[in-house]
């Protein structure tokens, strides 16, 4: 070890996303290349609740429904996922919207990423209901698949189940999701670093980079 190496800078980055948005998905896969490019920063990262579709009933809706009452009809987010799609390609992402067969509430999912991080296993979870969703058009709002999921992130079957059937971090949940819009966010993926500096959308890794050398910057003069 090197005493006279400068401490590494640690930056807290706040993702406020939701998990049934395809931006959130590719700009977490572009976060987590951007920071995967930076050993020489250290980051806590801090999932943050926002729903998109606050008004969803719980047990979701069916996709055509859905895509009617959210895009006017099917041409048009036909041409939007073949978009997304491309784009997700470059990040490793394979979009599957055709195996969709249902929009969930992502509320639970939420609530299940906050349980995850308990164990230290948000930043899997996160991404293992983002891919169940749209690379494999499961259902996230389902509470099987969801301890399935829970299982296969090495969480414990008995207490995530205990979890689920509760209304635990319920409340934290809304709670963030008003925080964010009371921030002024209206759209996700958002990533607030540092608790300073918000960058919004599914940002190329290249301009991630340049708010978190701004960042480690005024860190380091602190």
């Amino acid at each position: 070890m090197n005493i006279l190496a400068p401490p590494k800078a640690r930056l807290g980055i706040e993702v406020v996303h939701d998990l049934v948005c395809p931006w959130c998905f590719l700009g977490v896969r572009r976060l987590m290349r951007t920071l995967r490019r930076r050993p020489d920063l250290l980051f806590d990262l801090t999932w943050r609740p926002f729903l998109l579709n606050p008004d969803m009933p719980r047990s979701g809706m069916a996709r055509p429904d859905y895509v009617i009452r959210k895009f006017g009809g099917e041409e048009r987010a036909r041409r939007l996922y073949s978009s997304i799609t491309e784009i997700g390609r470059a990040e490793g992402i394979l979009f599957r919207f055709d195996r969709i067969r249902r929009t969930p509430s992502s509320i639970d999912a939420h609530r299940l990423v906050r349980f995850a991080a308990r164990f230290g296993q948000a930043d899997a979870m996160v991404d293992a209901l983002f891919s169940a969703h749209f690379t494999d058009g499961l259902d996230i709002g389902d509470p099987a698949l969801l301890l399935a999921i829970a299982a296969a992130c090495g969480l414990d079957a008995g207490k995530t189940r205990r979890f689920l059937a509760s209304s635990d971090e319920m409340d934290a949940v809304h709670g963030d999701n008003l925080r964010a819009h009371r921030l002024g966010i209206n759209g996700v993926p958002c990533f607030v670093i540092a608790g300073r500096h918000a960058i919004a959308g599914a940002q190329e890794p290249e301009v991630i980079e340049r708010l978190l050398d701004v960042a480690a910057v005024e860190a380091a003069e602190l």
